[in-house]
């Protein structure tokens, strides 16, 4: 397989979800050494796995010379922007994990006015918009279907944490 577009967009995709791992493993130890505490750690390693599964498929199933749908690469731009705004809305508070600190505000402004996981919205359109893009509709499916069964454990897990701040315990 002669690598191609497909290729170089999965690697500076895989880039980004690098730089943004450093990121919240930052902001994770910041918050808990304010005192807070990580909620669902046992299910967190199943992410990362999935996604990294996803980008090898797509690294590899996906022949460097497919055709390409310009308008879905837009949308997947779009998306990424959309992840930007959610990053930058919750700051130091954002990590990949569910952590909690009980003194922390619970956000409200940015994307978080329209949606209540908005970055969860944007992964599920980021697995589905990315392989589509370059007519991997099998690869869009399978990972679809998995993360919304991950998504739908942790987003459980996370509304049960935020319940008491929410006042909803």
């Amino acid at each position: 397989m002669e690598p191609g577009l497909p290729q170089l967009v999965v690697l500076l995709v895989a880039a980004q979800r690098i730089a943004e791992l450093v990121l919240a493993a930052r902001n994770t130890r910041h918050l808990k050494d304010m005192g807070a505490v990580e909620i669902g750690a046992g299910h967190y390693p199943l992410f990362p796995l999935l996604h990294t599964a996803w980008l090898l498929a797509l690294f590899t199933l996906v022949p460097g010379d497919a055709p390409v749908s310009w308008a879905l690469l837009a949308v997947f731009l779009v998306l990424q922007l959309g992840r930007v705004w959610v990053i930058a809305t919750l700051g130091p508070y954002w990590t990949t994990r569910i952590i909690t600190l009980p003194t922390a505000p619970l956000v409200r402004g940015g994307p978080f006015r329209f949606v209540r996981h908005p970055n969860y919205l944007i992964v599920t359109g980021e697995i589905a918009v990315l392989p589509l893009a370059f007519g991997a509709w099998e690869v869009a499916v399978v990972f679809s279907l998995l993360n919304a069964a991950l998504l739908a454990w942790r987003i459980r897990v996370e509304e049960s944490a935020l319940a008491p701040r929410r006042g909803t315990a």
